[in-house]
């Protein structure tokens, strides 16, 4: 009789070992995976966008040098990075829809002042032939395609991730053990070139 409970207690853990790597295979564990991703690709938007930040003060202040007298321009970018860096996303707010859009507001309202920049830039030869300015130039053009790069890989992400939630197994794990896990906002193309960089070039 003991020998018999010993042996059903072993097969309910055979049993228990079997049912968890079989529901594994299932995709229990895929949507909390593709979010861990959806944060993982979100962190790197903001770092490239925070590398922009960082950038345009010293951009600013080597335009400032040579063309005092665009002062509303230079403005224009001080106030636009300004709002774009006092709007934080982080993983505890990607689920507020508003605060991603407002985020991604004040980022291209940033992208256009820097564009009206470049396009000023145009106007004085001297400052074109800078080193400064042409490090800073070379340094922007190549945060801009990280940026295009993040922005493209979160989209995949957040994608990978409101697929899984809405299609079968994943629909059936999402509603027993996932259901505060809500749809994802992504980015929303602005034009038919938004997942391209911004021209930068002088």
């Amino acid at each position: 009789m003991h020998d018999h409970r010993v042996s059903g207690a072993g097969f309910k853990v055979l049993l228990w070992m079997l049912l968890t790597s079989l529901l594994a295979g299932c995709g229990i564990n895929n949507i909390p995976s593709y979010d861990e991703q959806v944060k993982a690709a979100w962190a790197q938007v903001e770092n490239q966008y925070q590398r922009r930040a960082d950038l345009i003060p010293n951009l600013v202040e080597t335009v400032k040098g040579y063309a005092r007298q665009e002062q509303e321009t230079l403005t224009a970018v001080i106030e636009a990075r300004a709002k774009a860096t006092s709007i934080q996303v982080d993983a505890s707010t990607l689920d507020n829809p508003e605060k991603l859009r407002q985020f991604q507001q004040a980022q291209e309202q940033l992208t256009g002042a820097l564009s009206r920049l470049m396009v000023v830039s145009e106007r004085y030869p001297d400052l074109k032939s800078n080193q400064n300015f042409l490090a800073l130039q070379s340094q922007l053009e190549g945060t801009e395609n990280r940026i295009a790069v993040a922005r493209r890989d979160f989209i995949a992400a957040v994608q990978r991730y409101n697929t899984e939630i809405r299609t079968f197994p994943g629909r059936f794990w999402h509603m027993v053990m996932y259901s505060s896990m809500p749809v994802r906002e992504s980015f929303e193309a602005t034009s038919a070139d938004a997942d391209k960089a911004p021209e930068v070039k002088f």
